[in-house]
This record gives C-alpha cells, sequence and structure tokens, in this order.
C-alpha cells in the first residue's frame, strides 16, 4: 500500500488528515502529516520527513502531498527525489488527497496520476441555479 504524507503549512495537513478520517470513516493507515509552522527551519521539516517515509514505505512506495510550490513544505522536498520510491506533488487539495486515498493499493505512478486527475477535476467553478 502506497504510503502518504502530507507537509503543509500548520493547520492545513491536520485539516486535511480530519477531513479525510471523516469521509473514510475512520482511522487511515500509513498517512502522515508534518504540519509545518511559522520559521520552522528547513532542515528540521527536511529530517522529519525523511524518518516519516523511512515509517510509511512497506516497500511500494510514499507518495508526498506539499500545498504550494516555492513553500517552505514544498521546498524540503528537493532532496527526498533522490529515493525512486518517493513522488512529491505540490498543489496539494484534498480532492487530491481522497483520490490518492482511494487509488493507494495501486503502483505509485498510478497513484500520482490519480492524485493529479483527483486535484484537476476538483476544482470546478459552480454555475448559479
Amino acid at each position: 500500500m502506497i504510503g502518504i504524507l502530507l507537509i503543509m503549512h500548520a493547520p492545513l495537513g491536520q485539516a486535511f488528515m480530519a477531513t479525510a478520517t471523516h469521509m473514510f470513516s475512520g482511522k487511515l493507515e500509513r498517512v502522515e502529516v508534518i504540519d509545518v509552522i511559522a520559521d520552522q527551519e528547513p532542515y528540521e521539516v527536511h529530517k522529519q520527513a525523511r524518518q516519516a517515509i523511512e515509517r510509511l514505505d512497506d516497500g511500494s512506495g510514499v507518495l508526498v502531498l506539499t500545498d504550494v510550490l516555492g513553500g517552505t513544505p514544498s521546498n524540503c522536498c528537493h532532496t527526498l527525489f533522490t529515493d525512486s520510491h518517493v513522488e512529491v506533488i505540490a498543489g496539494g487539495s484534498l480532492p487530491m488527497l481522497l483520490r490518492a486515498l482511494t487509488y493507494r493499493d495501486s503502483d505509485l505512478e498510478t497513484v500520482v496520476e490519480k492524485a493529479l486527475t483527483g486535484g484537476k477535476s476538483g476544482a470546478v467553478r459552480v454555475d448559479h441555479c
């Protein structure tokens, strides 16, 4: 099963996790959150991410979702790519997370594609009724 790591500005990761737990009716296995606080040192976030990936990876890989490209959470992920079992997506959203959770029994590349599709199709204009 693909592990999922949310690295986001606090408190977004915990909020996504709470919502996903609610929608999936219970505790989610192999999912962790690192909520980055203001002025947190990037090396500290990177260290926490490495430790979380070790816990989450059962050999299937880990998908890391960050909130915004260029922010501390995504910037701390650049050196995570040295591991072929890790993929990082910036611009994470709740639809993206839900889609990744739904398909995470697939291979890592499929989960990445499903998450990206969920993010794209989850952002729509709601027309007036």
